[in-house]
């Protein structure tokens, strides 16, 4: 169901230092950095399994003071039906349907805000 979720940090140095220590005994390691050049505004880092990013904290970006949650969705059809649903029940765009080749080179993704502001994402990792 859950692909990864992300935290919005008030200091990002800080909480990277932190989880780079807290999650070493869990076999969690930084696996991607995300800069504000990459994203138009987002800067964070990823942990999990090497190659696996599942769990990011950052700054920056809409989702500032909000939780970000991303659904694992089995096709790309999927990721678009979300993203219109969303949008149709009241979510306000944060990012159309498309690749995020800055993830991976097979990323495809849609994000909307939910009424509370959290960042909500359908991705599928598959090619097309």
């Amino acid at each position: 169901m859950l692909d990864h979720i992300g935290l919005s940090v008030a200091d990002l140095a800080r909480s990277r230092a932190f989880y780079v220590k807290a999650l070493a005994p869990l076999g969690y390691v930084p696996v991607m950095d995300l800069t504000k050049e990459q994203t138009g505004g987002y800067e964070g880092t990823g942990y999990g399994p090497p190659g696996r990013p599942q769990f990011w904290v950052g700054s920056g970006g809409a989702s500032t003071g909000r939780v970000h949650l991303a659904f694992a969705a089995k096709t790309r059809a999927e990721v678009d039906a979300f993203y219109r649903a969303a949008v149709a029940a009241g979510g306000r765009d944060n990012g159309a349907p498309g690749p995020r080749p800055h993830y991976h080179e097979h990323y495809y993704g849609a994000f909307v805000l939910d009424p509370d502001g959290h960042n909500v994402e359908a991705v599928c990792h598959l090619p097309e």
